[in-house]
């Protein structure tokens, strides 16, 4: 069976960062705007794109959400393309994926009751990485792993499954570096939302089954941990 299409719209650095961490050749995806020399780039680097005008439904339906459509990124230049795009696809369909980038944070309520399932805010991320760069000496592990060492290096989200032996364990008792030789980026908590908390602070969490680990490292290692904590794929 053929995985579900991602659709992004808009394409931007971000959308260019996203794509390299998906890795386009084992994702269904595509990259649209309504920009031709935006796409023009984007086929120049040999990605999946299209020209496409996201304002009107026939186009979207003829996409394929509703069907074949089963992750949406908005990264459009403003909010209220955002919103209005967001809007316009949550009404087509309900059990859609809807993720959006948030350029000014008043935005963000908008953007959640319009239907996005997850919010990405450039500027909180950019200042947590920060401040944990100052702080947090294992941020230099990823920078010498991205950037001098291997080039295999993928994100991914791992839920927690039931009966696993992470269900009631504190984030910090993991040792995901030392052990599986992977980065924690953040959890994602079952009874808190959809929201992503970055492993950054001071504050220690109780982890639960149907919770959301987001890591980074190899195929590899993260194929390794999901098997250690009882994954079954």
């Amino acid at each position: 069976m053929t995985d579900k299409l991602i659709a992004i719209f808009g394409y931007n650095s971000m959308t260019y960062e996203l794509v390299s961490q998906l890795n386009e050749k084992e994702n269904n995806l595509i990259i649209l705007d309504s920009d031709p020399e935006k796409i023009e780039q984007a086929l120049q680097k040999e990605l999946p794109a299209q020209l496409m005008d996201y304002s009107q439904d026939d186009d979207l339906v003829a996409l394929g959400i509703g069907s074949s459509v089963g992750t949406l990124f908005c990264f459009l230049e403003s909010d209220s393309e955002n919103v209005f795009l967001t809007l316009s696809a949550r009404v087509l369909d309900k059990k859609l994926k809807i993720i959006s980038v948030v350029n000014h944070p008043e935005s963000a309520e908008k953007l959640l009751a319009a239907g996005a399932n997850k919010i990405i805010d450039p500027f909180e991320i950019c200042s947590k990485k920060a401040y944990q760069l100052l702080t947090k000496p294992s941020i230099t592990w990823i920078l010498d792993e991205a950037v001098f060492g291997r080039a295999d290096l993928h994100m991914a989200e791992i839920t927690i499954p039931e009966n696993s032996c992470l269900d009631n364990t504190l984030i910090s008792e993991l040792h995901l570096n030392e052990l599986y030789n992977l980065f924690l980026i953040g959890v994602v908590d079952k009874e808190l939302g959809e929201k992503l908390y970055f492993s950054l602070g001071e504050q220690d969490h109780v982890l639960d089954a149907g919770d959301i680990l987001v890591v980074l490292g190899s195929s590899r290692d993260i194929k390794h941990f999901k098997k250690e904590i009882g994954v079954i794929e």
